[in-house]
């Protein structure tokens, strides 16, 4: 259980960061992780103009998708709950409606579609010039393309990428759920 939360984890750090992202596409080749540089460049500060408008907030998109798979599909509640207690038919009911929140989720706010038409299984060719972002060869790859092999994952492309507009103020920028307090 605890590699799938790491695997979400990253999953959400990616979308937050451009620097993460491709870090981790360079360890998932076989690169060896690039050390931060030591010091940092100091900006010079800019100065403030006299018309100009209070900065939004900054909220990351991916905080943003976590809080709307939280509010629509308890997914953090669910990831966060210790699991150890409850016994397989317990976890696979609360996952039922998860899976189906967080489906509709990404529906909506992606329309995720497979890459590849074929079913897994299938044998196909990789032509010469494939794009490495459409198509991840696995298994004994040698040489250059073109390559034969068995699709063992259609892949996913969003058709469309909505993200909700965060509207919050500065403090709460990184709140992913609000605590929820009932008054009596």
């Amino acid at each position: 259980m605890n590699r799938i939360v790491i695997a979400v984890r990253l999953f959400f750090r990616a979308l937050a960061g451009a620097e993460f992202a491709a870090q981790a596409e360079r360890l998932l080749g076989g690169a060896l992780p690039v050390p931060p540089p030591t010091a940092k460049p100091v900006a010079e500060p800019k100065p403030a103009a006299a018309s100009a408008t209070p900065a939004r907030p900054a909220r990351s998109e991916a905080l943003t998708l976590l809080a709307v798979l939280q509010q629509e599909a308890r997914l953090v509640d669910f990831l966060m709950e210790p699991i150890q207690g409850y016994d397989d038919a317990q976890v696979g009911a609360a996952v039922r409606g998860i899976h189906r929140d967080c489906g509709g989720v990404l529906t909506r706010l992606f329309d995720l579609n497979p890459l590849r038409a074929e079913p897994e299984g299938t044998v196909l060719d990789v032509p010469t010039g494939f794009d490495p972002a459409a198509c991840k060869l696995t298994g004994d790859v040698k040489g250059t393309a073109p390559y034969r092999g068995t699709l063992r994952h259609p892949g996913w492309a969003a058709a469309k990428c909505e993200m909700p507009v965060w509207a919050g103020r500065a403090e709460s920028a990184l709140v992913v759920a609000p605590a929820e307090v009932e008054v009596r």
